[in-house]
Formats: structure tokens, C-alpha cells, sequence
């Protein structure tokens, strides 16, 4: 691993330039996730038991005065990332996906591929938050041409914009992706995944996002039934074995999408599909009309319990499509977002 201080790219929210740390490969998820319940547990002891020594450092000097959150100030970095053995890989995923099996990398490709990077981020020492028990709120991408099988990749990964919430605090991790060969150019792909961590506190400032306004929030608790979805443009049943296959693809196999036992262990009576499979889906949905240079958003709600049936609508809007996936029976929204050609 070595490190440098770019004159431009990633920073701290003070402004101050990150960190470049450079990274021979990827990172596998499988040991990233054993070194994150470690890290859970850490954080969890120190929470509980401020003053043991090294387990409690989720304390300042000050007796009983907990220490501020702060994010490391780092950006991981992979250069020379192949792709052109990636085909196989590839068009499982776009079959899966239900997109068009070519040598075109989709955004949600493109993300399963940046994913590892960011989570090495969240597994630091020096990161204030478990990655056991974090929620995923929300996506929000940009591809600015496209990736094919063949270029070659530099990937980069970042956590920023630590923000209050009010049940607890989140946290923006970022990822890049730019060919090597344009340098230049900047990322031709760019995601910010948005995470909350119940349970932690960061002091409310002028400069602190608001919280969610309380009409989304009834929304969301509203009893099954209240919400009128839009007219269904398309219909998914989902198979029990959705969360595995999906966790084939991106190498992402956290035990609440493999199976309903596992999923017991952590308080869901089933298993659950992954967020970014649901997100990645609807996006195919939208089809060929997105181009090739798009933002696409997301907000999840409600979990998606396997087996199950997902009602989801795609519809054109000023700017391009915004889309919504529910539960028919329950009325209770599981994601919505929008896909904006640039």
C-alpha cells in the first residue's frame, strides 16, 4: 500500500484533500465483512464499556463527554482494474437483471464492481460506525458514457458528509470509477451510497441536512392500504433464491438475503432482496431510453420479503422517468426513484 496527498480530488468536509492510499487489487467482501463484525463488536464494547482501555475509545478526555464522530481521512484507490475477462461475469448479471446481454457495463454493474472498495472504507479502524446494522437509505448515480468489456478501470472509494439524522447519524460512501486511458477526463461513473447508523449522535448545525419531512415519514408508517400506487407498467415474482443469485453476481452474500433462517437471526421473517438488485432492476425496466449517459436515484422504504411479488410502475416525467416498486397487496411502497438522461 502507498500513500500520497493529491493536489485535487477527494476531501474532508473541511475542504482539506484526502489521503490517497493505493491498493494492489479489489478486496474480496468475504474477508471485508468477517473484519467488519469485528468492527462492529469494537465499537459495540466501547459503546457499552467507555472505560476499558483500547475497546473504550468512544470516549473523549473529558470524563463522560463522548468523542466527536469523524470520518478517516482517506480515499482507497485501485488502479489498472481489468475488464476484458470480466464477459462471463458480466452477462450473468445483465441475464439476472433482466438488461440486454452486450459488453456494455450497466451503472449497477459498475457499482457491484466499485462496491468492495467503499466497504474496505467502512471496515477501517478508524471508522465511527458498525457495519453491522447499517441501513441503506438511498443511491445516487451518475454514468457519463459508457464502460465496455476491455477498458481498463481505476477505481477510488471515499466516505464523506457525515451528517445527524434523527434516529441516529449517516454517512455518504462514495466510489469512482475512470478509464485509465483518460486520465483526464474524470469519472466517467460516479456513486454516492447513503447509509444511517441507529443509535449514534452528532450535534444538529445550520449546515446539517434536515431531516426527512414528517409527510414522507407517515407515509412510510401509513397503515396498508392508504398509499394509491400509480397503474403497474410491469409485475416481478421474486423466488426464494433471489438473494443468492444476486449474491453470486456481486459477492455480496450478508445472511439476510440468503435464506429465511439466517434472516431470522437478524429480526426479519424472511429473507430479503438486496436493495441494489431491486434499484438495478428497475433501471433495466426503463430500458434503452435512459442513453448511454444517465443519473439514476433511489430511496428505499420497505424491505422486500423473499418469495414475494413486487408492483412496479415506470413513467416519463419532465426530465426522463421516475419509477416506484410496492408491495399490490399492502399498498406499502418498497423503493422509488428517477433515471435522468444527460
Amino acid at each position: 500500500m502507498t500513500a500520497s496527498r493529491p493536489a485535487q480530488g477527494p476531501a474532508t468536509s473541511a475542504g482539506e484533500p484526502l489521503r490517497v492510499e493505493t491498493l494492489p487489487t479489489l478486496p474480496g467482501l468475504g474477508s471485508l465483512y468477517a473484519r467488519g463484525a469485528a468492527a462492529s463488536g469494537r465499537i459495540a464494547a466501547g459503546r457499552a464499556m467507555p472505560g476499558l482501555p483500547v475497546i473504550g475509545q468512544g470516549r473523549s478526555e473529558v470524563e463522560g463527554e463522548a468523542a466527536p464522530l469523524t470520518l478517516p481521512d482517506v480515499a482507497y484507490r485501485v488502479t489498472g482494474v481489468p475488464t476484458a475477462d470480466l464477459a462471463h461475469h458480466l452477462h450473468d448479471y445483465q441475464r439476472l437483471l433482466h438488461e440486454p446481454v452486450t459488453d456494455v457495463l450497466p451503472a449497477g454493474y459498475l457499482h457491484v464492481l466499485a462496491f468492495p472498495l467503499a466497504t474496505a472504507v467502512m471496515v477501517r479502524g478508524d471508522f465511527p460506525l458498525p457495519l453491522l446494522g447499517m441501513v441503506h437509505l438511498a443511491n445516487a448515480v451518475e454514468l457519463r458514457g459508457p464502460v465496455v468489456a476491455g477498458d481498463l478501470l481505476e477505481v477510488r472509494a471515499w466516505a464523506e458528509h457525515l451528517r445527524p439524522h434523527k434516529r441516529g447519524v449517516q454517512v455518504d460512501l462514495v466510489a469512482e470509477v475512470r478509464r485509465q486511458a483518460d486520465p483526464g477526463a474524470g469519472p466517467v461513473w460516479r456513486g454516492v451510497s447513503t447509509y444511517l447508523a441507529k443509535g449514534f449522535h452528532l450535534p444538529w448545525s445550520d449546515e446539517a441536512e434536515a431531516p426527512r419531512d414528517e409527510a414522507a415519514d407517515a407515509e412510510d408508517r401509513a397503515p396498508a392500504g392508504t398509499w394509491t400506487p400509480p397503474l403497474p407498467t410491469g409485475r416481478w415474482a421474486l423466488g426464494p433464491g433471489t438473494g443468492r443469485a444476486y449474491g453470486a453476481v456481486s459477492g455480496d452474500r450478508n445472511p439476510i438475503h440468503l435464506s429465511a433462517l439466517s434472516a431470522k437471526a437478524f429480526g426479519f421473517p424472511r429473507a430479503i432482496a438486496h436493495g441494489m438488485y431491486t434499484a438495478a432492476r428497475a433501471l433495466a425496466d426503463v430500458g434503452h431510453a435512459r442513453g448511454d449517459a444517465y443519473r439514476w436515484t433511489v430511496e428505499f422504504a420497505s424491505p422486500v420479503l423473499l418469495p414475494g411479488t413486487v408492483d412496479v410502475a415506470v413513467t416519463p416525467d419532465d426530465d426522463g422517468f421516475a419509477y416506484v416498486g410496492w408491495n399490490g397487496g399492502r399498498r406499502r411502497q418498497h423503493f422509488r426513484g428517477t433515471v435522468t438522461p444527460l
